[in-house]
């Protein structure tokens, strides 16, 4: 249910937006840069919905917070598949971005968290394996619905989707728990496992910052070509289904990166690999530039 949770982010997620960006930006006739403005300040506002969540799930349990958080994403995006002006749709796309790339990142990973204290190593790998399956099997489906019947009907079905399967799954599977109040003070506390480092502390550290402008960049990157991958493709000479084929190699690609990583980051310094990871993203963005053949998109 975790795993299906992170799936169900999709419409509030770059490359789920990059699904609907075209036939949206027509419809609405909303310039790129306007749009890319409008999620521009939606991903930060949005960003804010993550701050309650985990406080939340430990006072009142994870089914009920994952259930509700679920309705409220799809509720918005049933109405961001209505929308008739810049405000409605600004305001829309602000909630999915909060209830979906946010809240309910925050509040699957926490399921995951709370449910295997013991063998959390394994339900992560597994997690990650679900993930990138359901992303694999969710871009082509929404993808073929947005070319066949519009993004405003394919949104309206992602919504309906999410209310009316996903969030029951979520109250009906997802087992009771203890919920318990979390004071102020105990979430300051430095008290820990060996080697945690208080939120202060961590602050001071050069590697905090590094590892965080090195995160901002790579989302700086990819939520741009992600939002307009269309149509940066199309200006390369590339038709849609070249874009949708791309996500779902991608998405494999990725996973397949993400256990590779894992892997190596237990064997060597995970400076190293962030440096590594950089450059090759560097190199790939200056490369997009010449990309010709399907081979290079590829």
């Amino acid at each position: 249910i975790a795993a299906l949770a992170m799936v169900g982010t999709l419409p509030g997620r770059t490359h789920g937006l990059g699904l609907i960006t075209e036939p949206l930006i027509t419809d609405l006739h909303v310039s790129r840069v306007d749009y890319a403005s409008i999620n521009f300040w939606a991903t930060l506002i949005g960003a804010l919905f993550c701050l309650p969540c985990g406080r939340l799930t430990d006072r009142y349990g994870s089914r009920l917070v994952q259930t509700g958080v679920v309705l409220a994403l799809g509720v918005s995006v049933m109405a961001m598949s209505q929308s008739t002006s810049v405000w409605w749709l600004a305001s829309t796309i602000t909630l999915t971005r909060g209830f979906g790339q946010s809240a309910l990142s925050v509040v699957s990973l926490a399921l995951v968290g709370k449910r295997f204290k013991h063998n959390l190593n394994m339900a992560m790998a597994v997690f990650s394996l679900l993930v990138g399956i359901g992303f694999i099997a969710a871009f082509p489906s929404v993808g073929q619905a947005v070319l066949t019947a519009g993004w405003r009907a394919a949104w309206l079905c992602t919504g309906i989707t999410l209310v009316t399967v996903l969030a029951p799954l979520s109250w009906f599977l997802i087992r009771g728990e203890r919920a318990h109040q979390t004071s102020g003070a105990a979430l300051d506390s430095s008290s820990g496992a060996p080697g945690d480092i208080p939120f202060r502390d961590a602050l001071r550290t050069p590697a905090f910052w590094i590892f965080a402008l090195a995160s901002s960049l790579f989302g700086l990157v990819y939520s741009g070509i992600a939002l307009f991958n269309q149509s940066i493709l199309e200006q390369r000479g590339f038709d849609a289904s070249v874009y949708h084929n791309v996500l779902i190699v991608s998405t494999m690609l990725g996973l397949a990166a993400n256990f590779g990583a894992g892997w190596l980051a237990s064997h060597r310094r995970i400076q190293l690999l962030t440096a590594l990871g950089m450059a090759l993203l560097a190199a790939s963005v200056a490369r997009l530039l010449f990309v010709r053949a399907l081979a290079q998109v590829m």
